[in-house]
């Protein structure tokens, strides 16, 4: 039995990387994380079919000893932009620090575990063309973009240091805007190509069976054309079932525009590698956004996104 561990395993891709792991009924699990209240609830639900630790991944002592006992790591753990630009100290830390830990542990310890890193397609940054982006697409990161940059940086060290490895460039990941963090920090006109939550998290586990097809290669993860859609249409339809939220306003207002996205060229070599794409934009919208259409409690939410949704159409009609 493969022994898997999943760091950032409450978070928005963690928690789906948990459930195919036990949906396998394959594969011994343990989730790494940070304890507060929020993971304690996240994590409740399982906490008697998989092993849960409590603590950091800079914690050099603990990470030496879980590696020591894994075949797998699954590296989620890492901090969301615009909070991500905002707290540059602390993004350092946990998403490229924290990393270098991780890899320092298996290169001294467990030379033949294999890691699976969940990087971002967010590293290409501001390119002309947005429709056609590869993994060989040269990176153009600004100096603000603290979340990238140490992405980049991260991939880096992980080639530069492990036989044993595959980097996940995640596209837009589309999760519940209650229980999740939505990025924001994305210029209105943005073409998106997105992707699940399930889909992603089912990605990193139907890869365990595919090691060496995707030993030593990076891979841009998204939905693939099902998934297209501007940031603005996306906004409008997050508007209309859940309606406005302060964290939209306060980055919409504070934060640099400078998550940037695009269209994927080379995203279906790994679909046609795991087969993991399941769902489209329209299961997501009548399905995780549905319930709250009618919601009591979403009422005065989405009276305010109101003008928001009409500016949007305006914009539409005037182009």
């Amino acid at each position: 039995m493969k022994r898997i561990l999943v760091t950032g395993a409450a978070g928005t891709v963690g928690l789906q990387v948990l459930r195919f792991l036990l949906s396998e009924g394959k594969y011994e699990v343990t989730a790494l994380e940070l304890k507060n209240k929020h993971v304690y609830k996240r994590l409740k639900h399982m906490r008697k079919r998989i092993n849960i630790v409590y603590g950091d991944i800079n914690d050099d002592f603990l990470v030496d000893a879980l590696i020591k006992e894994h075949d797998v790591v699954i590296h989620c753990a890492g901090v969301l932009p615009p909070f991500a630009n905002v707290r540059d100290d602390l993004c350092k830390v946990v998403d490229y620090k924290g990393t270098v830990n991780i890899v320092n542990a298996i290169k001294n310890y467990n030379p033949s575990c294999m890691l699976l890193y969940a990087s971002s397609t967010s590293v290409y940054g501001n390119q002309e063309k947005y429709t056609d982006l590869k993994v060989s697409t040269p990176c153009n990161i600004d100096d603000f973009d603290s979340y990238s940059n140490y992405k980049i940086k991260a991939e880096d060290y992980i080639k530069n240091n492990l036989k044993n490895y595959s980097i996940f460039r995640l596209a837009y990941i589309l999760g519940d805007p209650k229980h999740e963090s939505l990025i924001y920090n994305v210029a209105p006109n943005m073409n998106l190509e997105t992707l699940s939550s399930e889909d992603a998290g089912y990605a990193f586990v139907a890869a365990i069976d595919n090691m060496k097809s995707v030993n030593k290669k990076t891979f841009n993860v998204s939905g693939g054309e099902k998934f297209r859609v501007s940031y603005k249409e996306y906004l409008n339809e997050i508007f209309k079932s859940y309606g406005l939220s302060i964290r939209f306003l306060s980055t919409w207002i504070m934060a640099e525009k400078n998550y940037y996205c695009g269209y994927y060229a080379d995203s279906n070599k790994l679909e046609d590698l795991l087969h993991f794409r399941s769902k489209n934009l329209s299961v997501y919208y009548n399905t995780t956004l549905e319930k709250y259409r009618h919601s009591i409690f979403r009422f005065l939410p989405r009276l305010f996104a109101i003008p928001f949704c009409l500016s949007f159409k305006k914009e539409n009609k005037d182009k």
